[in-house]
């Protein structure tokens, strides 16, 4: 059996396909949405890799990484007037096995009373790059929410995620022995 083609030329007119064949401007809201998340996954994908990154946080960005692949198919899925689907795959458990984590690194970083700027070891400037494209996907769900109904769920656990990798830079650069950069005015 031979493989497939990669390429479908279905998108050179600037249209792709939600689940279920409805095709969309790739530059909608909600194909903005979705596509943020995956890029947002992408750079989860960069801390991942990186051979400094703790077995731990790796199986915890691994489960997320999922989350987010479950979380873009419930993007990419036109929602019918008057409905209001759940996310699939996406319980307030999920949300509040985040908050344990950040709890947990919280606790293991010193208190800090400055605004800290991105950076500090490799490690950390890869999770402040990935917690900005998360707030990207956050304000572009956000508007797609004034469209379209989107499971308040989501929005919670995309937010949560955000200071989870706040709380990992900061951790990682702990960890390292590298002192944030904070601001100055």
């Amino acid at each position: 059996m031979a493989k497939s083609n990669l390429y479908t030329r279905t998108g050179d007119s600037g249209t792709t396909s939600l689940v279920g064949g409805t095709r969309i401007a790739k530059d909608s809201p909600r194909l903005e949405a979705y596509g943020t998340l995956d890029e947002f996954s992408s750079f989860l994908g960069c801390v991942l890799s990186d051979p400094a990154c703790p077995q731990e946080v790796k199986s915890q960005l691994l489960e997320i990484q999922n989350m987010l692949f479950n979380l873009g198919s419930y993007l990419a899925t036109q929602v019918q007037e008057g409905e209001k689907p759940a996310a699939w795959g996406i319980t307030p458990d999920d949300t509040q096995r985040l908050e344990g984590w950040i709890d947990t690194l919280d606790a293991q970083t010193p208190r800090i009373k400055a605004f800290v700027l991105p950076g500090g070891c490799m490690l950390a400037a890869k999770a402040h790059v990935a917690r900005t494209v998360c707030r990207r996907a956050e304000r572009r769900i956000t508007t797609l929410s004034t469209i379209e109904y989107v499971d308040p769920a989501l929005t919670a656990y995309i937010n949560r995620l955000s200071d989870y990798l706040f709380i990992l830079a900061r951790y990682f650069n702990h960890s390292e022995g590298v002192e944030e950069i904070v601001w100055h005015k």
